[in-house]
């Protein structure tokens, strides 16, 4: 008879009775940040995503629009170097970022909180209104007392829960025998409460728990208004760390192997292949290539790159591999250098003072001044201290900053609204007022002024026959004018001449036989030819003689327009450039630029803002490279181009979204137009102050009459913002 089971299936004997084999340990994904400073929609998140999802290996990608970075789950066999080529056949620009080096929080966190509070305070205080009005109505005795309390279990909690921000920042600045805006808001709410449980348990008329709640929710708004106009900006520094490559090869007795950058030594050798960044400072000391240094120094064409020459962490190769032998690691290399520049630039910036600050030195006291007088008189006069400290809680509601905290974050978000419409991202709480005062511009010129791309110039002087064998040259490179020149020729409906043999000479150009003849496109050295001024790749066939391919950066939209405006504004121009002196004297010329320097590092950039902000100058700086960072942040306001690399966009207090460089201009005028609106919402404060005080003093601002004056100074503040609009 066939036996019956119950349930599933017997497990075999020998199996159950077999030793089990040990559970290996399944490896750990990991994790890989790229930098993706091309992308600007929805449809290059989900382009990206799909195109990294499909890759083998990869578990998951997810793609931050905001900081413009993908962080990826991947196998343990897989590297950001395998992952770069995908973006770049999708369309996508990519550079690896260290995750260790980021931030570990990144997300909204704060806005949400506020967010939050804003919300608890809101419903709070409308739910405490509805119960003011029964009082107001002629409610007495116990239903008023029971109203009251039912106002204190609601108000308590609320108040306790969603001023939390007010509290801190008083505390902060109480600890260090300071004033700050929050400390005569603090002091008032306390007051009101305290006042306001004083007279429930006694039977008192007045209550202020209504007061103040709506105080609460106005400075609220006001608080995540402000929070909204900047963007989730983190530390240059912080950035720029992070661009550093977390991975190198070295190589131990010509034996490769693949460790972090930060195990390598002074004097190790490490390979640095096409395409790859370079981990470290040092020297090659063997191989032949063209180096990319454009986002250090600013020059515009590749650098030849031989045995002997000291390369920089951060310069990209181009063409061939490269043996290098280290001469500074971590803190000591130079890229490291230009973090700790940005880093103490951008702590000089954070000692500008706002307006609000400034309103709040003189605010604060005159308020807890009057408030203490007020009392002290009523005590002196009444005998009173119940009646005394009524009148001065009342005085401090009713002159509470709520119109001046929302002064400037009314004020900024239309502006910043406005911008936002014509192409530019304000992400700076104090970035507008420090436009407003700019009387110097300072512009890059690589990939700021100009396009940072060579565009072939003399197509049209070339032979078919030349133009064939050029294209089938250039396609064989990735050297920037061999893309440019085949980019043009098939533009042109060029096709590209059957060759043989073709081979890219790492540092030199491309070759190959046509029709049985060498050719060759590159170095006017390589070629025969004699090296000119201008940017030229030469083409080099067999019985002729060397003809020239000229480039040159073409304008930025908008960059001339923009230049004239501010010189018709009457603001300095100054050119700085890393470039060659000639090519930034081209441009200064073209442009009329008066001032100019060329050649300049890093250091140069910023130490010449820092010598024109020593001579009380105001300056704005417009860069978009690595080699900018330190200056952008060393400016009194600085902006960066969305193609700029993530670092100089980080370092920048406005980033310009589109191409035209034109709106910048305007951006100043928009800012001189909101500094002086902030400045008449102040004054609106000033005179509400000086029409509520008397009556709050004479002791007639009843709870009602204190909120109804709170919430129309601020809707009356944000009503004058909106002219900007």
């Amino acid at each position: 008879m066939t036996a019956q089971l119950s349930s599933g299936t017997a497990a075999c004997p020998g199996c159950i009775a077999a030793p089990t084999e040990p559970a290996r340990p399944i490896p750990e994904d990991v994790q890989i940040a790229l930098s993706l400073p091309g992308i600007h929609c929805s449809a290059c998140i989900a382009n990206v995503e799909r195109a990294l999802n499909a890759h083998p290996g990869v578990d998951d990608a997810r793609v931050n629009l905001t900081l413009k970075r993908a962080m990826i789950k991947a196998a343990p066999e897989t590297h950001a170097s395998d992952l770069i080529p995908v973006l770049e056949r999708a369309g996508y620009e990519a550079h690896e970022l260290d995750p260790g080096a980021l931030s570990a929080t990144q997300s909204d966190k704060a806005g949400r909180d506020l967010l939050m509070r804003l919300a608890v305070a809101g419903f709070a205080s409308m739910n405490v209104m509805l119960l003011s009005v029964s009082v107001w109505s002629g409610a007495t005795d116990a239903t008023r007392d029971m109203f009251h309390w039912i106002s204190a279990a609601i108000a308590l909690p609320a108040i306790a829960f969603s001023a939390q921000p007010f509290f801190a920042n008083a505390w902060s600045a109480l600890r260090v025998r300071r004033l700050n805006m929050d400390v005569p808001i603090v002091l008032a709410i306390l007051l009101a409460l305290v006042t306001s449980l004083w007279e429930t348990a006694l039977s008192g008329k007045h209550a202020y728990f209504d007061a103040a709640l709506t105080l609460t929710f106005f400075l609220l708004a006001g608080r995540y208004l402000d929070y909204r106009t900047r963007a989730a900006a983190r530390s240059a520094a912080e950035e720029l760390t992070a661009l550093e490559v977390p991975r190198a090869i070295r190589l131990v007795d010509g034996v490769e192997e693949e460790v972090s950058v930060a195990t390598l030594a002074v004097g190790d050798l490490v390979l640095v292949r096409p395409g790859g960044r370079m981990p470290v400072d040092g020297e090659i000391v063997s191989g032949k290539s063209e180096l990319d240094r454009s986002l250090l120094t600013g020059e515009t064409l590749p650098a030849f790159a031989e045995t002997g020459l000291a390369v920089s962490a951060g310069e990209v190769n181009l063409t061939g591999p490269l043996t290098v032998r280290t001469t500074a690691v971590g803190e000591d290399t130079s890229l490291h250098r230009m973090a700790d520049l940005v880093a103490i630039a951008e702590s000089g910036r954070s000692r500008y003072t706002s307006l609000a600050d400034k309103a709040a030195k003189l605010y604060a006291p005159g308020v807890h001044i009057l408030s203490a007088l007020s009392f002290l008189g009523w005590y002196i006069y009444s005998g009173d201290i119940r009646t005394a400290l009524n009148i001065a809680a009342a005085v401090l509601i009713i002159t509470c900053p709520c119109a001046l905290g929302l002064a400037v974050p009314a004020v900024t978000t239309a502006a910043s609204g406005r911008l936002f419409r014509k192409g530019m991202l304000i992400k700076h709480a104090t970035a507008l007022e420090r436009l407003a005062e700019v009387d110097t511009v300072v512009f890059d010129k690589t990939g700021t002024l100009t396009s940072g791309t060579p565009e072939l110039t003399n197509l049209a002087d070339h032979s078919r026959g030349n133009l064939e064998v050029a294209l089938a040259l250039a396609e064989a490179s990735s050297h920037p004018l061999s893309v440019s020149l085949a980019k043009s020729a098939k533009e042109a409906g060029i096709k590209p001449a059957r060759l043989e043999d073709v081979v890219e000479v790492p540092g030199y150009g491309t070759e190959g036989t046509y029709r049985g003849q060498r050719v060759r496109l590159g170095r006017a050295g390589w070629t025969g030819a004699t090296e000119g001024d201008q940017t030229a790749a030469w083409l080099a066939v067999a019985g002729q003689a060397p003809v020239a391919f000229l480039f040159s950066d073409s304008l930025r939209a908008g960059a001339a327009e923009a230049v004239h405006a501010f010189r018709d504004a009457g603001k300095s121009v100054v050119l700085i450039s890393g470039d060659t002196r000639g090519a930034v004297q081209s441009l200064a010329d073209k442009l009329g630029i008066e001032t100019w320097i060329a050649e300049a590092l890093p250091q140069d950039k910023a130490t010449h803002v820092h010598d024109l902000s020593d001579q009380g100058r105001h300056v704005l700086m417009i860069g978009d490279g690595l080699n900018d960072t330190a200056a952008l942040a060393a400016a009194h306001v600085s902006i960066s181009p969305a193609s700029a690399l993530d670092a100089a966009r980080v370092a920048s207090d406005i980033v310009l979204l589109g191409n035209d460089l034109s709106p910048v201009a305007d951006a100043c005028d928009t800012a001189v137009k909101a500094t002086k609106r902030i400045r008449e919402n102040f004054r609106i404060a000033t005179v509400y102050n000086i029409i509520a005080v008397p009556l709050a003093v004479a002791g007639l601002a009843t709870p009602l009459i204190a909120a109804l004056a709170m919430s129309t100074s601020s809707i009356t503040v944000s009503l004058n913002a909106l002219r900007l609009r």
